[in-house]
């Protein structure tokens, strides 16, 4: 039974081309599944920035004080605080400090910008107790009878340009991903039927001397998932470390919208868990190519 055994294995590798090494199967699964994860990871980064972005700029708004005369825009500023303060709706009201605007207009206007004669509208920094449209509605629709040098500003209209760019880059590395798959199949489709093809002697004897046709797909199917194995896992960890790498980067830069592009746990696992899909696509893709190719071999 032994020797009945060994024999099948030396045949096996032989049908297989085994006896080589690490067959360009192994490296092209490695190279595919490598820019698949990073596909992946940048399309859960830039989806869990995105929301995070939503739930940070939600409900929260910036009220100005546009008028010239500084005794009357403060005067005007301390009635829309008090306002603000006594509406229902408001969970906090906050006048943003002069040194604050100074330093924000310092890059423009130089030494300039801390002139007291400067007409720097007054701002208040505003937060919701509801995140709904409704609510900033209602409190815009309140301070307009306070004249019309008050302005209402929405902060996610200021960064919903930025939140569709996020939207946009998670759906292409989604698209890439997709992509990716579908080339990897294809790849796996082209490996079995190069295979085939070259074996096409020994497989038929391998009929006449009783094998089914699952017996050999088996053969080929197992070899795939070898090959796949190989590189998923090379390929797979090469990935985490660099998605790795360019997580701590970002993190160490300090930016609120920056480091907002890192991966949750659940993003961990669902990359993770990319090799072992990778290695069941090539294994189901190699054995329905092969079982249908030969039966129109014989």
């Amino acid at each position: 039974m032994s020797g009945a055994t060994k024999a099948r294995s030396s045949a096996e590798r032989r049908v297989l081309d085994e006896a080589g090494g690490l067959r360009a199967m192994t490296w092209v699964m490695a190279i595919m599944l490598f820019l698949t994860m990073l596909a992946a990871a940048l399309g859960l980064a830039t989806a869990g920035a995105a929301r995070l972005l939503d739930r940070q700029l939600a409900g929260r708004l910036t009220v100005q004080i546009v008028e010239g005369d500084p005794v009357r825009r403060d005067g005007a500023a301390a009635r829309v605080l008090a306002s603000l303060r006594a509406m229902p709706g408001v969970a906090r009201a906050v006048p943003v400090d002069r040194a604050d605007l100074t330093r924000l207009l310092q890059p423009w206007l130089g030494a300039d910008g801390a002139d007291p004669q400067l007409p720097v509208p007054a701002m208040i920094d505003v937060d919701l107790g509801d995140s709904g449209d409704a609510a900033a509605v209602r409190v815009a629709a309140a301070l307009r009878r306070f004249g019309p040098a008050i302005r209402v500003d929405r902060h996610e209209s200021w960064m919903s340009p930025v939140n569709d760019v996020m939207r946009t880059l998670t759906f292409l590395a989604l698209a890439l991903v997709l992509l990716m798959a579908s080339a990897t199949a294809a790849v796996v489709v082209l490996a079995a039927r190069a295979g085939l093809e070259t074996h096409r002697a020994t497989i038929g004897v391998m009929h006449m001397l009783g094998s089914t046709d699952l017996q050999v797909a088996r053969l080929f199917q197992r070899r795939i998932a070898l090959d796949a194995t190989i590189g998923g896992v090379g390929g797979g960890l090469a990935a985490l470390l660099v998605v790795a790498f360019i997580g701590v980067r970002l993190h160490g830069l300090g930016s609120e919208l920056l480091g907002g592009v890192t991966l949750g746990g659940t993003d961990w696992i669902a990359l993770a868990l990319l090799p072992v899909a990778f290695v069941v696509l090539a294994t189901l893709a190699a054995r329905v190519t092969i079982v249908r190719a030969l039966r129109h071999i014989l």
